[in-house]
């Protein structure tokens, strides 16, 4: 996509300690209630957003690491609903992130970061539309993200949630029992970045 043109724009710098991203996993098959929906978050989300008064010159490279992220933080868990509201062992915990990390899944060792660049920018500075081409495990798709952005002082805040799907970027959902006990396809993400001007 080469580098972008941040000329008479303000480039805000994510501050990673601020930001999360969580990815919300839900449980499917017969056997679904033998299961767990699961929270996968990620608290190292790095990058840059620029804001341009022209808003298709506006954009974003965010990324964060696959090793880093935490399942099932009960905060996290908290915070996502009723449908989190189960308690989940420590082992059960260690057995998803396990599973997630595999060649199959997220494939960690050979692709440790996932990314998302802005591609186009439609509607508002307030609420965005914004064409995302999200890269994981080497395959790049790209996905409509809306967002609600805020920028206070030296402070820009994006929230925003949409949906993925495993098999979109070759991901293999786990599943047991001739799929009586597996994982949606569906993954629904829910993010908030904030970035700090340069």
């Amino acid at each position: 996509m080469g580098v972008p043109d941040l000329r008479g724009a303000t480039v805000f710098n994510v501050d990673s300690e601020a930001s999360t991203v969580h990815i919300h996993v839900f449980r499917g098959g017969a056997l679904a209630r033998l299961g767990h929906n699961h929270v996968v978050t990620s608290k190292q989300v790095s990058g840059r957003i620029w804001t341009h008064p022209t808003l298709s010159r506006s954009g974003f490279e965010l990324q964060f690491p696959v090793a880093t992220l935490i399942v099932d933080d009960p905060a996290a868990r908290a915070a996502a609903g009723s449908e989190f509201a189960s308690e989940i062992a420590p082992k059960d915990r260690d057995g998803t992130r396990q599973n997630m990390l595999r060649p199959e899944v997220l494939d960690a060792e050979r692709h440790p970061t996932i990314t998302l660049r802005s591609v186009r920018i439609d509607g508002s500075a307030e609420r965005p539309q914004v064409t995302t081409r999200i890269t994981i495990k080497g395959v790049a798709r790209d996905v409509e993200v809306p967002a609600v952005v805020r920028i206070e002082g030296e402070r820009l805040t994006a929230m925003g949630e949409f949906d993925i799907r495993h098999t979109d970027f070759e991901m293999k959902p786990f599943s047991v029992g001739l799929g009586a006990l597996e994982v949606q396809d569906r993954l629904h993400i829910v993010f908030e970045i904030v970035a700090r001007r340069e």
